[in-house]
Order: structure tokens, then C-alpha cells, then sequence
């Protein structure tokens, strides 16, 4: 490893040992393990060619994959190797791999969940291949100025990829716009644009390398890189058009679609990415001779949420006009081939695009839509549309198009059942499925903690590295007081290091022997930041009124982004921030209650807060959060909930014991029934004195005095609309709060709650979740070399 190391700093870099920088460090180190990669991964492609075994394609706008370094030096069991060899070399192997810049490719729990898939489909041995965007700058980075969001474009793609592969031979057209012709009963598209889809490959290794897939990313060319002619008329402009536009598709991740060309170019990098995975799948499996028809035994396509959607349609649209079958041959072949996964119940969540845009994009994609739309409403006269109102359903489609759809926790896919789905559920009532959400540990736990791994690896040996339910062997040691210390000792550690970093970060000192109040995610009214920030105000009062009434000390920690034309969203992070800024600068309680929100949340960030937190805030709406996977990840790692009977928090908190979970709040079925009564957010305030203080000092300025009126329109929703409950909910979740707050000054009981988390977490495993996709959905299994392996 050493040799490897100095001979990709000379060779590869151009540098000597005296002169490298730690990027050059990094680099060389991970040239070094990505040739041991190399020697997994090429003998597993080879492995499923020629087994000729059926794939698994998992189509998703997000892969929020994170640093590699590590996580590949873990995966290969090279760690200690590799820090071995820097030491010798005089450098240090953690300061290395966290230079790594976070791949920009993903926002939130939906890229992170496609992260955990592609890991736990390398483990456990399924030929898959996951297919997205490879974005040139991503979401965005998220700055304050002033406690504002200002949106700043990420630069991960300045520095070399060296992990992925670039395969300039596989590339395909994709087409806009334009117009159909039909002649003899055959369409024929006459496309107005044309940009070129090239790949790269990033490959994904298992555990212990025994199986290894490829995680392709597509982007975008111009078919004419460069037009000489109007360069030299002097129209310099037009001679760089074709290529503005194809590296626009590619740029940004989730462009603000509040405009009209926003919504267009969203649309385009959705059908750009689904094509070209498409048009990949297919050349694949005619490469080995095999007769069109016979596709959906070789070809399991997932789409994650409605982004792929229009696979249906294209798949179709192939199999038509480039293959010859029939449409309702064609129909019923792709169906055979799609599964779709549904991530919301937001009605505004459920892509739907306007008719004449989507027939301006896609024009012979719209002839299919409707075309899908007709037969099944031959076949369920009366049932639910794709096309509805002037808009492209793409829920609809995609439940249409599928023959398997599955939601992403218990209560979630009976609400789609009842709600979203309501009546296409009611015609093909075997179609949906339940798959509860999973994390990798070998990312979130074994990775991002190794003070907590290395403590449950002494005591019960590795083998839940593969088999999470391993963990249940620590539960009669909720009662062993000597564990339990070194349990919370190591919880310890990761909060004196969370500690530091904010102390070096954001210049704010926080005591370790604080409860660390956790809630991490996007910014958004339903997963309710704003009630958060509203207790924590109250509770910021009645520690000023009564400094020396024995509270329980709290940091409370925000992370996360808001869509750059969210509003309402902007304005809770500002507010956050304003009473952060009010409280952290007060004498009176600056040693109870400090409140923390480093910007730009990440992956990176996330593997430092989730082993330092102490409470896990889950508090979003009954009924509005399909799942939720940073709930597993803070169980995981020793944090207990607070959280409402949401989304997956109803089987942690089956898993983990009621009096091991702080349960607050309406359910889903109280949520609907509180909507029926009017005035019921306005009753609920003046049934609160402690909501009516909050709301007078946030009113009259007291957190932003320079502008007194800034959040009179936010305040005003909560009287006038509060969709979300906040309201209603507010005094349970306070109360609730101080029941933790009781529950951490027992500091051996809290110890067995956390540890207790921990063991019952086997069932969170992303490795179970796929297992189930595999056989409810897609029909696949492991390799039998990679399955006994793993035994």
C-alpha cells in the first residue's frame, strides 16, 4: 500500500513526497485503493454477463453517495492497511479522507436511500446498476448572510472524480421537442434538439469486495461541440448554443421550477437521464441475442419516486417505433419490467406537468400517454387519469405503468392505499406493496462511529456488519452498569468532537454534558423545523424566569437546506437563525440553552451529528413523512426519539419499546379529523398562553428588532391556515420535551434507553429492505458464490 501510494503521487501526480499537499495525499491514496477496487469489481461485471443473471436498474434523480475514501477503504478491509501506510509516511490518515469533497448529487433522505440501496445490493451479491445525473454542481451550498439562505453554486466537480470511469464508447442521443408523423401506422419523431448522453461509472463494492456494481451517471454533450461557421460571422453566441444548452441539463439538481422554463428544463433532465438508462438497458440485453420480448426476465427497472416516471412511456416508445412490437404488446411488456416507489403523500410532491409543455418537450410521449390513458380506461371505465385538468399525472403514470408499487414504511403504504391512490388501489388492489426504508451500517454506523462499532464489535464480534439483527445480542446488557458506561463514554466522544468543530466552525462554545437536541433535514413546513424553534423560545422563557430551577442543559442543532424559491421555508431557517442569535447572547442562560445551525448540511456533516446526538427530533405531521431514514440512523447510534406516529417512527418505536420512545402529538387520523373543524389552529393558541407569549414576541420584533415586522406573515399563517398542526401539537410536544429533559438527569436509565435503541435496530437494515425488493418486486436473488460468502 505504501509503494501504491508514493508511486501514484510520482506517476500519477507528478509530485515527491516533500512537496505533496494532503489533496495529493488523497489522490494517491485513493489511486491505491481504487486499483484493489478495480480487481472486485471487473470480475463481478464479468461474473453477471456471463450468468447472463437479471439485473436490477435503479433509476433515481438523487445518489447522495457522500466521501468514498473511507467508505471504500472500509468496504475492502483496507482501513488499518491504508493508515498504516500514511503513518509510515508522516501523515495523518483521518486529516486525508476528510479533504474528500461530498459528491454534490442529492439533496436528501432520497439520494441517501438510493446511497444505502446500491451498498446493500453490492453486499449481498444482486447485479444491479443504479443510473442518475451527473450533476455539475448539484443542489447547491447553502451560506447565511445575515440569517438568510443565499444559494451558492457547489464546485465538488473542480477537483478530479478519481472514482469514477468515463466511458466515452457508450453514448446516446436524446431528443426534444419537435414534431410526429405517422405513415403505414409507424410514428416517426422528428426531434427539434438533439444533445448526446455519455457515461460515467462509478463502481459500488460490497462488504469485504465480494460482489461489486456500477453506479452510472449520465451527462450531457452537444452533438455539434462547436459551430466555426457563425464564430466566424461574428455571432459568437449561436456557435456555443448546442452546447449552453447540453450543459444546462446537467448543471444544477432540482432547477427552481416556478418559471416556465424552470418547469421545461426539470422535465428534460428528468427524460434525459430516463432515456439514456433505457437505451442502455436495452443494448445491454440485445448485446447477449436475446429476443426483445424476453426483457422483463433480464431487467428489473426501479424508478425512485416520480423523476423517472416517463420511463413507461419510453420504454414504450422503443419497443414500438425502434422494435417493431405492437402497443398493447409493448404495454404490457414494459409494465412487466417497472416497479415504482412512492416517497410522498404531498399532492404538490406528485410531479404533474402542464399538457402543452410536456406535448412541446416530449410530443411523441404524449401520444403514448394517452395511449396508456385509453386502454386503461377500456379496460376500468371511470378510473382515475394521467391526464387531467391540462396536466400529465405523473403519479398516475407511474402507478399505471407499474406492476408492483410499493410505499416506504407500514403506515405510509396503508395511507397511499387510502388517500393518493385511493381508487387505482381499488382496481388493482395486489399492486401495492410494503417495503420499509433501510440504512447501511456499514456507512451509519460502523463508518461514522467507530467509537460506538469498535465497543459492540468487542463484545459481540462483527457479524452484524452483514446481519443487523446481530445487534439484539446487547440487550440483556442494558442492565450491565459497566457497559452502559462505556456505551455512553463513547456517546461522549463523538459530542466532545462535534464540540470542537462547532467551537472551530461557527465560533460557538457548547458543553458536552448538554442533552445535544438533533433535528436534521430539508427545510420544509411538514417536518415542522418551525415548532422546533418554537419550543425552544418557550422554553428559553422559562429558563430566563427561573435560571436556577434546575434545568436540564440543551444544545439545540438544526441541519438542512430550503429550496431556493420555498419561501415560507427561507423565512424559518431566518427565524432560526434570529433566535439563535437572541438566545446564544444572553448572560442569563448561556450555560442552559444554546442553539446551533452550522449551513450546509451534507452527508459529511450528518456522520458527525448523528453518533454526538443524544435526541432524535421526528416531528413531523401525522401522515405527512413516507418514512424518514435519519430516524434509523439516530436510533442506531444510541439517540431516542422524540417524534409523532409518523411515517416509519411507528415500527422504531414497536422495536424499541414505547417507554424507550417520547411519543407526542395527533395521528394521522386525528390530523384529518382536527382539519374538519374551522378555526382550529386560532383555538388552539388562545387555549395556550404559552403560545400567545411566543407569538407577541416574535410579533412585536423581540428576535429581530432591526425589523420588527419581518415575521408577522409567518406568524399570520399559524393563526389563519397551519396546514401542518403545528398549533394543535405545540403543547403535547412541549411537555414532551420536558420528559426527556427528566429522563436524561439519569444518566445510567438514559444509557439502557440508548443502548436498547441500538439493539433493536436489526430490522432497519437496508439489507433487509432489499432482500424484500428482491423477492416481492423484482424477482432476483443473490449470486450463490456471493451468498455463501457471506455465510
Amino acid at each position: 500500500m505504501k509503494n501504491d501510494i508514493l508511486r501514484h503521487l510520482r506517476y500519477g501526480l507528478g509530485k515527491d513526497a516533500a512537496h505533496s499537499s494532503t489533496y495529493d495525499w488523497r489522490m494517491a491514496l485513493s489511486r491505491a485503493l481504487r486499483d484493489r477496487m478495480v480487481d472486485h469489481w471487473i470480475p463481478s461485471t464479468q461474473a453477471a454477463y456471463k450468468s447472463k443473471s437479471k439485473r436490477v436498474y435503479y433509476l433515481s434523480m438523487e445518489f447522495l453517495i457522500g466521501r468514498l475514501v473511507e467508505d471504500m477503504a472500509s468496504n475492502l478491509g483496507l482501513v488499518d492497511e491504508a493508515r498504516a501506510a500514511l503513518s509510515d509516511l508522516g501523515q495523518d490518515y483521518d486529516l486525508i479522507v476528510k479533504d474528500e469533497p461530498d459528491a454534490a448529487l442529492g439533496n436528501g433522505g432520497l439520494g441517501r436511500l438510493a446511497a444505502c440501496f446500491m451498498d446493500s445490493l453490492a453486499t449481498l451479491g444482486i447485479p444491479a446498476m443504479g443510473y442518475g445525473i451527473r450533476y455539475e454542481h448539484g443542489l447547491f451550498e447553502q451560506d447565511f448572510v445575515e440569517g438568510q439562505q443565499v444559494e451558492r453554486p457547489e464546485t465538488w466537480l473542480q477537483q478530479d472524480h478519481i472514482w469514477e470511469f468515463e466511458r466515452p464508447e457508450v453514448e446516446y442521443r436524446i431528443t426534444f421537442g419537435g414534431h410526429v408523423e405517422h405513415h403505414h401506422d409507424k410514428a416517426h419523431w422528428h426531434p427539434g434538439e438533439t444533445v448526446l448522453a455519455t457515461a460515467y461509472d462509478t463502481p459500488v463494492i460490497g462488504w469485504k469486495g465480494r460482489w461489486g456494481n456500477t453506479l452510472r451517471l449520465w451527462a450531457a454533450q452537444p452533438v455539434k461541440v462547436f459551430d466555426l461557421a457563425s464564430f466566424n460571422r461574428g455571432d459568437y453566441l449561436s456557435a456555443s448554443r448546442s452546447e449552453a444548452l447540453a450543459r444546462t441539463i446537467c448543471r444544477v439538481l432540482y432547477p427552481d421550477d416556478t418559471t416556465e422554463t424552470g418547469k421545461e428544463l426539470r422535465l428534460k433532465q428528468e427524460y434525459f437521464f430516463t432515456s439514456a438508462s433505457i437505451q442502455d438497458l436495452i443494448r445491454r440485453f440485445m448485446s447477449d441475442g436475446g429476443d426483445i420480448r424476453n426483457l422483463p426476465d433480464a431487467a428489473a427497472i426501479q424508478l425512485n419516486d416520480t423523476h423517472p416516471a416517463i420511463a413507461g412511456p419510453e420504454l414504450i416508445r422503443l419497443l414500438v417505433d425502434d422494435h417493431g412490437l405492437k402497443m398493447d404488446e409493448a404495454m404490457a411488456l414494459a409494465r412487466r419490467c417497472l416497479g415504482y416507489t412512492n416517497h410522498t403523500l404531498l399532492p404538490e410532491a406528485l410531479e404533474r406537468w402542464p399538457e402543452w409543455l410536456f406535448g412541446r418537450v416530449l410530443p411523441r410521449h404524449l401520444e403514448i400517454v394517452r395511449e396508456i390513458e385509453d386502454d386503461h380506461q377500456r379496460r376500468f371505465p371511470g378510473s382515475p387519469r394521467i391526464l387531467e385538468h391540462g396536466n400529465v399525472c405523473m403519479g398516475e403514470l407511474a402507478f399505471i405503468m407499474a406492476h408492483k408499487v410499493n410505499g416506504v414504511s407500514a403506515l405510509h403504504t396503508e395511507l397511499v392505499k387510502q388517500t393518493v391512490f385511493a381508487d387505482l388501489h381499488k382496481l388493482h388492489p395486489q399492486r401495492i406493496v410494503n417495503e420499509t426504508n433501510g440504512i447501511t451500517q456499514r456507512r451509519w454506523l460502523k463508518t461514522c462511529n467507530p467509537a460506538l462499532s469498535t465497543l459492540i464489535t468487542g463484545q459481540i464480534g462483527d457479524g452484524w456488519i452483514t446481519d443487523l439483527d446481530e445487534l439484539a445480542k446487547l440487550k440483556p446488557l442494558s442492565g450491565d452498569a459497566q457497559f452502559k458506561d462505556a456505551f455512553m463514554a463513547a456517546k461522549r466522544s463523538n459530542k466532545e468532537r462535534l464540540s470542537n468543530w462547532v467551537k472551530a466552525e461557527m465560533g460557538i462554545d457548547i458543553d458536552p454534558a448538554a442533552m445535544f437536541d438533533v433535528q436534521i433535514k430539508r427545510i420544509h413546513e411538514y417536518k415542522r423545523q418551525h415548532m422546533n424553534i418554537l419550543e425552544t423560545i418557550a422554553l428559553w422563557n422559562e429558563m430566563k424566569a427561573r435560571p436556577d430551577a434546575g434545568w436540564t442543559p440543551r444544545v439545540k442543532i438544526f441541519g438542512g437546506k430550503a429550496a431556493p424559491g420555498y419561501y415560507v421555508a427561507k423565512e424559518i431557517i431566518h427565524l432560526i437563525n434570529d433566535v439563535a442569535a437572541t438566545i446564544n447572547n444572553d448572560p442569563v442562560t448561556k450555560d442552559l440553552l444554546k442553539v446551533v445551525y452550522p449551513p450546509n448540511y451534507n452527508v459529511t456533516m450528518a456522520e458527525m451529528l448523528i453518533p454526538a446526538a443524544d435526541l432524535s427530533e421526528q416531528i413531523s405531521t401525522a401522515g405527512k413523512e413516507a418514512s424518514g431514514t435519519g430516524n434509523m440512523k439516530f436510533a442506531l447510534n444510541g439517540a431516542l426519539t422524540i417524534g409523532t406516529l409518523d411515517g416509519a417512527n411507528v415500527e422504531i418505536r414497536e422495536h424499541v419499546g414505547a417507554e424507550n420512545f417520547f411519543l407526542f402529538g395527533l395521528t394521522a387520523d386525528e390530523v384529518m379529523e382536527r382539519r374538519t373543524h374551522p378555526g382550529y389552529a386560532r383555538a388552539a393558541i388562545d387555549a395556550s398562553p404559552r403560545m400567545q407569549r411566543i407569538f407577541g414576541q416574535i410579533v412585536e420584533g423581540r428576535f429581530s428588532p432591526q425589523d420588527p415586522s419581518r415575521y408577522h406573515g409567518l406568524v399570520g399563517t399559524f393563526y389563519d391556515s397551519d396546514y401542518f398542526l403545528v398549533t394543535c401539537d405545540f403543547d403535547s410536544y412541549y411537555d414532551t420535551q420536558r420528559r426527556a429533559d427528566e429522563a436524561f438527569k439519569n444518566e445510567r436509565n438514559w444509557a439502557a434507553m440508548a443502548l436498547t435503541n441500538t439493539a433493536s435496530m436489526g430490522f432497519f437494515s437496508s439489507d433487509r429492505t432489499i432482500k424484500g425488493y428482491a423477492k416481492d418486486i423484482w424477482h432476483v436473488g443473490p449470486r450463490p458464490d456471493v451468498a455463501e460468502a457471506a455465510e
